[in-house]
């Protein structure tokens, strides 16, 4: 039976977000929820490094990642290897606007039981 006040326990969730405070607390947010938090990773190559370490249950994906990189080849690698994951962003018309508009997504600034309901979703 599942706990409910911790819905991602065992669950091993990469988180990429490149601004620090923000990452720190998404983090936070997921660990109470007793998930394992891989990273976070501020861009696209650390990410793409800790997927290879293999054994993630899904992804929380900022998508501008700084200096003109977006989250979509690490979301391009996460759909071909199977794991569920969503874009957490404060420029929702990004996503809209591309082939990842049909994805799960989060609008910055969300609440932390936002993030957690939306994962749990995901992962059932």
């Amino acid at each position: 039976m599942s706990d409910p006040l911790r819905p991602l326990a065992g669950r091993r969730i990469l988180v990429v977000e490149d601004e620090y405070l923000i990452a720190m607390e998404i983090k936070r947010w997921l660990q109470i929820a007793g998930a394992e938090v891989v990273g976070p990773a501020p861009g696209v190559d650390e990410a793409l490094m800790l997927i290879e370490a293999d054994g993630l249950d899904a992804a929380v994906l900022d998508v501008n990642l700084g200096e003109g990189d977006t989250a979509y080849p690490i979301a391009d690698r996460l759909r071909a290897d199977g794991i569920p994951h969503l874009f957490a962003t404060g420029d929702a018309k990004v996503v809209v606007a591309s082939v990842y508009g049909s994805h799960p997504r989060l609008e910055k600034p969300f609440l932390e039981q936002e993030l957690v309901r939306t994962l749990a979703d995901l992962l059932s």
